[in-house]
């Protein structure tokens, strides 16, 4: 299954979902995880007055993900969270190395 993850460095689940502007892609099948992608994104916490609700960026974030079965990240405010959820994107909140936590994460979805 293809998880997306925030990360600052590529070794561990720490970036906020909302700062993120790339989301790193695994295909995690049990004990076995690997980086098969890296999908760009405009960063969700920005000010723009044209759009102040930015729906359009997390349309855009979720379009990016698509094929994902959740996104991983160290935090993401409840807004965004819901919105992700009603575009289809089950979203984790996490910290800590990458492979332990989406080997965890695989055990429940």
């Amino acid at each position: 299954m293809l998880i997306a993850v925030a990360s600052k460095d590529g070794r561990d689940v720490n970036q906020h979902f909302g700062h993120a502007e790339r989301f790193l892609i695994y295909d995690v099948e049990g004990e076995s995880v690997k980086l098969v992608d890296e999908k760009k994104v405009e960063r969700y916490c920005s000010y723009d007055p044209d759009h102040p609700l930015r729906g359009h960026l997390l349309r855009a974030i979720a379009d990016a993900l698509k094929g994902c079965r959740a996104v991983v990240c160290s935090q993401i405010g409840e807004c965004p969270q819901q919105e992700m959820a009603n575009l289809g994107v089950d979203t984790f909140v996490v910290n800590g190395p990458i492979k332990s936590a989406l080997t965890e994460l695989e055990k429940v979805l």
